[in-house]
């Protein structure tokens, strides 16, 4: 039997169930490429970006995840461009050739042309958007104390997020608790200035959560209206200048935080022909996930874009549980094609969807049958299902003990403004 060559590009949920249901089987090599050495859980970005969670709580590196894997390699690089007639990718690392190609990229924040936006406002993407996001946020507390303006304390202590979805409820919920328990205790110095400290969740739908069931969207918008976070629906930022979020109604907000939550897009590849690309940059995919006008290409995960599945026919939402299972359907039709056996087309089984909103207050939607938790329950539910999908025990133990402590505490000690020096 011939052995196959399988490269992956990208080390997210997608690519890395992938190459795991590929460890050890006969007829290929795989090669991951990603640009970081480390696998990390993006759904805990935030608890690292609020001094939670430390970054190596949501952390793997790769090498030691395919320790004893006989047929995985890991290269580190960044995917330049892909060469399809030549069977060649480019790395900023080198070339390498390939039979079967996976692009597992994920996605990146879509300003939506905002210059100014891209600009100044922090991202929630990577592990270094959440430390420089701990870092930004503890430096502007430190420099509130300082300064003797009163409208400029204000612009500091007031923290704009833009994006009703998951990430800008779990982090606006966050920093209102962190307000409520933390921040006041830490800093006397702002004990008399209760008015000047603002939280605002932006978002240009006319609820939040808007994938999830009206009794979340209800439950979510209460628990953070009495966290004290000033909620604004059907409203779009504009713009964000001279400390300036400029809104769609004509509202202008002082501050110096804007954080953007507001929109995700695929990334654009390369070599990759212009008619391989459907909505929000995806690559569009058959059942297989084999990208279209390809022979040899596959997408999976946040990248792809599948109409194939007659439960989604306008594609899947870009959440971790498509991508884990269409990680997984992919390596078994690899698997197929090697004693030619007929492929399994991709069939997205929904689990749910939760969100956690501050110290037990969460929100959680199962589909079959169809059932609402909030409270304790689903904040349960959320701290459990986070837990056991962390890759390795390491991190579910550390996490455990953060999690703890931060609870019975309602305090954490990871609150320190950490830098790696620049040489000129």
């Amino acid at each position: 039997m011939t052995t196959k060559q399988v490269v992956i590009i990208g080390g997210g949920f997608a690519g890395i169930n992938l190459a795991k249901h590929l460890a050890d089987k006969s007829g290929f090599n795989v090669i991951l490429a990603d640009k970081n050495n480390y696998n990390f859980f993006p759904p805990l970005l935030y608890q690292v970006a609020t001094g939670f969670l430390e970054a190596s709580n949501i952390s793997y590196p790769f090498r030691k995840m395919f320790q004893g894997k006989k047929n995985i390699r890991f290269r580190m690089g960044e995917l330049l461009k892909v060469i399809p007639q030549e069977n060649k990718i480019v790395l900023s690392s080198g070339d390498l050739e390939y039979d079967y190609l996976v692009l597992a990229t994920g996605t990146e924040s879509n300003y939506f042309g905002l210059e100014h936006v891209k600009a100044n406002a922090i991202p929630m993407k990577t592990v270094n958007d959440a430390l420089e996001m701990r870092n930004y946020l503890l430096q502007q507390l430190e420099n509130a104390t300082l300064t003797p303006d009163k409208a400029e304390r204000e612009k500091l202590l007031t923290i704009v997020i833009a994006g009703g979805g998951p990430t800008g409820v779990e982090v606006s919920g966050m920093l209102a608790e962190m307000r409520k328990y933390i921040i006041r205790k830490d800093y006397p110095e702002f004990r008399g200035a209760k008015d000047q400290s603002h939280i605002y969740l932006i978002d240009g739908g006319d609820q939040l959560l808007s994938p999830m069931s009206q009794k979340s969207q209800k439950d979510t918008f209460n628990a953070l209206s009495k966290l004290g976070v000033e909620i604004k629906l059907n409203i779009q930022v504009k713009d964000y200048v001279n400390d300036t979020v400029i809104l769609s109604n004509g509202e202008n907000i002082q501050t110096k935080t804007l954080i953007w939550a507001a929109g995700v897009s695929a990334k654009a590849i390369a070599g990759m022909p212009a008619t391989s690309y459907g909505r929000g940059k995806r690559l569009l995919t058959d059942a297989f996930n084999k990208v279209q006008n390809s022979s040899n290409i596959y997408a999976i995960g946040d990248t792809c874009l599948q109409t194939s599945d007659p439960g989604f026919p306008q594609g899947h939402p870009q959440v971790a549980q498509v991508a884990l299972q269409q990680g997984k359907n992919l390596a078994i039709n690899f698997r197929r094609m090697t004693t030619q056996q007929p492929l399994r087309p991709f069939r997205y089984t929904d689990k749910g969807t939760m969100a956690i909103i501050g110290r037990n207050k969460a929100v959680a939607d199962l589909p079959k049958p169809p059932l609402h938790f909030r409270g304790f329950i689903a904040w349960f539910m959320w701290l459990f299902i986070h837990l056991i999908s962390l890759v390795t025990y390491r991190n579910k133990i550390t996490t455990l003990y953060n999690w703890m402590i931060a609870y019975f505490t309602k305090d954490q000690a990871l609150r320190m403004i950490i830098r790696p020096l620049k040489k000129e």
